[in-house]
């Protein structure tokens, strides 16, 4: 039988582990442990060590009493998986399994491993006799059966509801457990519980699980760490006893001093939290794609209208959507609330209609991006079939080197619907596995290639770092991300070192007047989403 392997992204291979390795393992640790707990330290077992596990596993670890003296162990839990192994090793080396924007990242995993020796990584579901607390970061997603319509979705509890019933069945009676995923309200009281309870019944415990809730609201980039660590938290617990537990964790390994915690009666009010915020920021998302719309059909630059609003400061939040809303909350999040109403909560009747409204405009409007560059391409006399088109920006927004749910996705994948050729440059991502893996990513029969047709030539698509080299013969350049990298490109050296003029398309507002001006000047065409103003500059050259 040929051994197995986990392979890290940056194509190091490691060996599954084999039956025999548990129990050494698992006798290693204990060992490790009654050491740890000899120092007064409180065990700590992090469920996912995968974008806001392995982060939240080395802030715990960095946690300090009073006195300035490490107070918490902590265990980073991953399931042994071909997909997912590596990440152990990596992590028990000092070396984080997430790449991240944020200098913070880097040197508290590897102080807190290495130095500090509060933080390791295993395989065996066996620590969780050890802790003292559990905080899980497994992922709930919500699969989409159709492109625009969120209704059609399930939430994908298989995994939770697992590591739930593992947990469960492992820890000690007064262990407390932390659901930090962001779940289908009613997910701890109603579905956690039931299966906590049960598993501790068969084991003979007579009291109730200490379970409690409180969602990250992690965001990625620069400020990753202060995301979590130095932000607001909302949580509860299922009883007095839980409630009381979880906030003490809080208090001690967040900043709670300079940002409090809001303490709910009820972890449905904590989930609901959750879900209603990321619902009201896709909601006033949405809402400006009709805007964005009329304004290109009536001669209106929508960004100097937006800009004009934020004056007032009631309205400083509004923001310019883009091609699309990605990162992992957002365009999912509502999602769960709204089957939450029904297969949760048992309700019948459907009370949605702006929460999957937002999400289906917001998952769609990159296809818009489609039809401008066909229309560019038109206007000068080429077909977007077979056109070399460069998409800049692979990332949900500026400035980070996360993909998933990426506007750009959408667009790349209607326009090699529509027989494009596609290059992407991001100076922030090195693999864009949604393509290379589409296959199989984020989980097989999960990719949205499904929702297009030819689309199999896109798991050939690499990221270029080389800006130059990507521009190189492009007849059509997308402006999809506001990476700082693009904010300041000069018309004059673009169109130099494409070789032609081009059409470029602005996605996100990111040209100016007199640079729109140039392109033209310089022989290009121009679209943008919301800029309708376009149009009028053309003209005024032409008449000039």
């Amino acid at each position: 039988m040929s051994e197995k392997y986990s392979v890290s992204p940056n194509g190091e291979k490691f060996p599954l582990p084999k039956p025999d390795d548990y129990k050494k393992e698992f006798e290693a640790i204990k060992k490790r442990v009654r050491q740890e707990r000899a120092k007064g330290r409180e065990i700590v077992v992090v469920m996912g060590v995968g974008f806001v596990g392995a982060v939240m596993a080395a802030i715990v670890a960095d946690t300090v009493d009073k006195k300035g003296k490490p107070s918490k162990f902590v265990i980073g839990m991953q399931r042994p998986s071909a997909r997912s192994f590596w990440k152990i090793p990596l992590l028990n080396r000092g070396v984080s399994p997430v790449k991240a924007e944020d200098p913070e990242v880097d040197p508290m995993i590897a102080r807190c491993v290495n130095e500090k020796k509060t933080l390791m990584a295993t395989y065996t579901y066996d620590v969780l006799k050890l802790a003292d607390v559990v905080v899980v970061d497994v992922q709930c997603d919500y699969i989409k059966e159709e492109l625009g319509n969120v209704r059609a979705g399930q939430t994908d509890m298989a995994a939770l509801e697992a590591s739930l019933a593992v947990i469960a069945e492992h820890i000690p009676p007064e262990a407390l457990v932390l659901i930090e995923t962001t779940v289908a309200p009613g997910t701890t009281e109603q579905v956690a519980y039931p299966i906590m309870k049960k598993a501790f019944s068969k084991r003979g415990i007579k009291t109730d699980p200490l379970l409690a809730h409180s969602y990250e609201r992690v965001m990625p980039g620069r400020n990753y760490v202060a995301s979590i660590r130095d932000f607001w938290r909302v949580c509860s617990g299922i009883n007095e006893e839980a409630k009381k537990r979880v906030v003490k964790f809080l208090t001690e390994v967040l900043n709670t001093e300079k940002f409090p915690l809001t303490v709910m009666d009820r972890p449905i009010e904590s989930e609901t939290a959750k879900i209603v915020e990321n619902s009201y920021r896709a909601t006033i998302l949405a809402f400006l794609d009709e805007w964005s719309l009329f304004a290109e059909r009536n001669g209106v630059d929508l960004i100097k209208v937006i800009k004009a609003i934020k004056m007032r400061p009631t309205h400083s939040n509004m923001i310019f959507p883009g091609p699309g809303i990605g990162g992992y909350c957002l365009p999912k999040d509502g999602g769960l609330g709204v089957w939450a109403y029904k297969h949760i909560l048992g309700f019948e009747d459907d009370i949605f209609r702006i929460t999957p409204l937002a999400i289906d405009i917001n998952d769609t409007r990159g296809l818009h991006v489609g039809q401008l560059t066909r229309d560019a391409l038109r206007n000068m006399g080429k077909p977007i079939a077979a056109a070399d088109i460069l998409v800049l920006g692979a990332a949900y927004r500026e400035d980070v080197g996360d993909t998933r749910y990426s506007g750009s996705e959408i667009v790349i994948r209607k326009l090699a619907e529509m027989g494009a050729e596609i290059r992407v440059h991001d100076p922030y991502v090195e693999h864009w596995w949604e393509f290379e893996q589409q296959d199989t990513y984020p989980a097989e029969g999960q990719s949205k290639a499904q929702f297009f047709r030819n689309q199999e030539k896109l798991k050939e698509i690499r990221i270029e770092q080389d800006l130059s080299k990507a521009l190189r013969g492009a007849e059509a350049v997308i402006l999809a991300v506001p990476h700082a990298a693009y904010l300041n490109l000069d018309p004059d050296r673009v169109v130099k070192t494409i070789g032609q003029p081009a059409a470029i398309i602005d996605c996100f507002g990111i040209l100016t007047d007199d640079k729109i001006r140039r392109y033209f000047q310089l022989g290009c065409e121009v679209k943008g989403l919301g800029r309708g103003h376009i149009q009028r500059i053309k003209e005024e050259l032409r008449k000039s």
